[in-house]
Order: C-alpha cells, then sequence, then structure tokens
C-alpha cells in the first residue's frame, strides 16, 4: 500500500511540475478528436470521451508493470 501512495505522490508532483512550468505540454489534453463539447448562450457541455480512454489506457499499462 505505501508503494501506491510513492508512486501516486511522484506522479502528482510531476504533473503539477509539468503544468506550473511547461503548460503547454498538456494544451492538447481536452482537445482531442472525440472529445464533445458544446457551447450555447447559457449552457456549456464538455464531455471527454477520447481523453478519458487515452487516461485509462495509460492507466491500465501502468498498473500492468507495476504488478510484475
Amino acid at each position: 500500500m505505501a508503494k501506491w501512495f510513492i508512486v501516486l505522490g511522484a506522479s502528482l508532483l510531476l504533473l503539477g511540475v509539468a503544468l506550473q512550468f511547461a503548460p503547454w505540454l498538456l494544451g492538447w489534453f481536452g482537445k482531442l478528436p472525440g472529445d464533445i463539447r458544446i457551447r450555447t448562450e447559457s449552457l456549456n457541455v464538455f464531455i471527454p470521451i477520447t481523453s478519458m480512454i487515452l487516461v485509462s489506457l495509460v492507466l491500465t499499462l501502468l498498473m500492468n508493470l507495476l504488478n510484475r
């Protein structure tokens, strides 16, 4: 369990540093083909289908590599 907390903390730290000092590195996230964005005068809806599939694939690969 402690191993997971260390990996999670390190990942969050790296993500935070990337967002702070190089925000353009993750500027593409949420703008992929397949992400649905509906904007009207009184409504703003964002459904990140493709982005969440990508996150799921990356997390699955990481978990499989860490469990070996």
